[in-house]
């Protein structure tokens, strides 16, 4: 596969995602974030979709790596 096939990573996250990917960096469970965020657990659910798609990742070790790739954490 070449270069020009590879997708690099969207890194627009908007804020409340960016603050997501730091709780997720930081090991808390989905639950414990919507509790500090005052959010439901959907609503986690979703952005947490939103980030990996952004990310083009898979886990939350992938984002996790590519958050510090990028100075997000």
């Amino acid at each position: 596969m070449t270069a020009a096939l590879v997708r690099p990573p969207d890194p627009s996250l908007t804020a409340r995602e960016i603050e997501v990917l730091r709780l997720l960096t930081r090991g808390l469970t989905y639950e414990s974030i919507a509790d500090t965020l005052s959010v439901s657990l959907n609503t986690v659910r979703t952005h947490v979709r939103c980030i990996y798609g952004k990310l083009d990742v898979s886990s939350k070790t992938a984002a996790a790596m590519v958050a510090v790739r990028l100075g997000i954490t």
